[in-house]
């Protein structure tokens, strides 16, 4: 299983993993290295808390080996047909934390969202290049009566989004750059008044807060001899 330092991920990640709900996304094209930030996750908590981890994939990329945590995995086709069919079934058993392989349609991130109001923390991936994209995509799935109800519930819900890119590195390997949104009060508002080109900003401005920006990410790259 990855490991979160060894990926590197940015500082405040494990801060956010000990949330005991809300909504974590990772995002990136396909073959960033979503699946392996996941799987990370799904090791920290393994090694540093007591939780029943729940997983919904397609298909499984990585075994786990329960060790603090009860982890139960489960593959899209082969235990239930579809994610949102999955995550109806997962909520029943009541997982600390449910690994989503991917938000794909409205059905599946309304429910994700539900199970993120209400005590559980939900890991998720969807195919945006941006943290602020990934908002709106998340928005745009439902048509427009839907947007400002889903938009109050990702306001209360969302706990981080956290995007990803490979660069080559000086040794002709691959290292990956991170954006990270932190879901703070002034970001909950843009959410929740629909301001979300206005989301980059908060990015830039968010350091404080344990934000990053890909840029912030490539100097800390270069720092390390990496790029």
């Amino acid at each position: 299983c990855p490991d979160l330092a060894e990926i590197q991920t940015p500082p405040i990640v494990p801060a956010l993993l000990a949330s005991e709900n809300g909504l974590i996304l990772v995002t990136g094209a396909t073959g960033c290295g979503k699946s392996t930030t996941l799987a990370a996750m799904v090791g920290h908590l393994n090694q540093h808390a007591d939780k029943h981890i729940l997983t919904l994939e397609d298909p499984i990329e990585y075994r786990y080996t329960s060790k603090r945590c009860l982890i139960q995995q489960r593959e899209i086709g082969q235990h239930c047909a579809t994610f949102a069919a999955g995550l109806r079934a997962a909520l029943r058993e009541d997982p600390d934390v449910i690994l989503l392989g991917e938000l794909r349609d409205s059905e599946t991130i309304r429910l994700a969202l539900t199970a993120a109001e209400t005590g559980h923390l939900v890991l998720a991936t969807l195919h945006t290049r941006g943290a602020a994209q990934a908002v709106e995509r998340l928005v745009d799935s439902f048509p427009a009566q839907e947007k400002e109800p889903v938009r109050s519930q990702l306001a209360g819900s969302l706990r981080a989004v956290l995007s990803q890119k490979l660069e080559v590195d000086r040794q002709d390997g691959r290292v990956a750059l991170f954006e990270l949104l932190i879901n703070t009060p002034a970001t909950g508002n843009l959410i929740r008044e629909g301001k979300l080109h206005q989301l980059a900003h908060v990015i830039q401005t968010g350091q404080q807060q344990g934000m990053m920006t890909f840029a912030q990410s490539a100097q800390w790259r270069q720092a390390q001899g990496r790029l």
